[in-house]
């Protein structure tokens, strides 16, 4: 018997015991079926407590078992918490990798984008100005012309009159095209190459006689043919150039000349 319960059922026994020896004592003061009454009332009680005891053990029992499932779904819950903090520590982690490379990414677009409008800018035809003439030019049309000049401002004559010889022909219809041919003009007349000079000096003429080039053009061909000693011609092309452009400053130089020819 559990120590509780024998604990217990001590003052049941002792009671038991005295009614037991009670009759035998006072056999005056009660009869039989009281007595038995007595005894039946004190097994009862025992009964009673028995049971009580019972019940408690497996109340006990129970919260036990109830505080032991408690505590096993705290400790799920606990896990089940970590593991949703790792994950959302991950989750964290990965949207910051993903803004960083969206970051990078759109750097790299805007770089592509601006690459790809710097090389379309670099084929698109640029507005300049040469000689008082508006025109739009590409890129290497430009280039090309500019690289000619380079070459006359340095005094290098002969690879001046190839580059600007080689820009006529490769843009003929070029707005830089009676610039082209005033200046390589001036670059066979470096070279003495007075013949191949007047050609090209006429052409601009012919072709551009509204451009003011023009009666530079003129007065430059009467001094080819100065210099060829070509004295009437000289004459008819200074007279030309009073009459075409009477109001020029290549027009004023061309009088001097006429007249030291006279």
């Amino acid at each position: 018997m559990p120590r509780s319960l024998l604990m217990r059922s001590r003052p049941a026994a002792w009671l038991l015991a005295l009614a037991l020896v009670a009759p035998a004592a006072q056999a005056g003061l009660f009869d039989d079926d009281e007595a038995r009454k007595a005894i039946l009332d004190i097994r009862a009680r025992l009964d009673q407590s028995e049971a009580r005891g019972k019940a408690s053990q497996a109340d006990n029992a129970q919260l036990a078992e109830q505080i032991n499932q408690l505590k096993r779904s705290l400790l799920d819950l606990n896990n089940q918490l970590e593991l949703m903090r790792s994950d959302m520590a991950k989750l964290r982690g990965q949207g910051e990798q993903l803004t960083r490379d969206v970051v990078e990414l759109q750097r790299q677009q805007k770089d592509a984008q601006q690459g790809v409008e710097d090389r379309i800018r670099k084929l698109e035809p640029q507005k300049v100005s040469v000689d008082g003439k508006e025109f739009l030019a590409d890129p290497e049309e430009q280039r090309q012309f500019e690289e000619g000049m380079a070459l006359l401002r340095k005094g290098d004559f002969a690879p001046a009159s190839a580059a600007l010889s080689a820009f006529n022909r490769r843009y003929p219809g070029s707005g830089y095209n009676a610039s082209a041919l005033f200046w390589l003009g001036n670059a066979q007349y470096g070279m003495r190459d007075y013949k191949e000079a007047m050609a090209s000096f006429r052409s601009l003429v012919a072709s551009a006689p509204d451009h003011p080039r023009a009666p530079e053009a003129l007065l430059s061909v009467a001094n080819c043919q100065m210099e060829l000693k070509d004295a009437k011609g000289a004459k008819r092309t200074l007279d030309d150039l009073l009459k075409t452009y009477p109001k020029s400053e290549a027009a004023q130089a061309g009088k001097e000349r006429l007249a030291s020819l006279k």
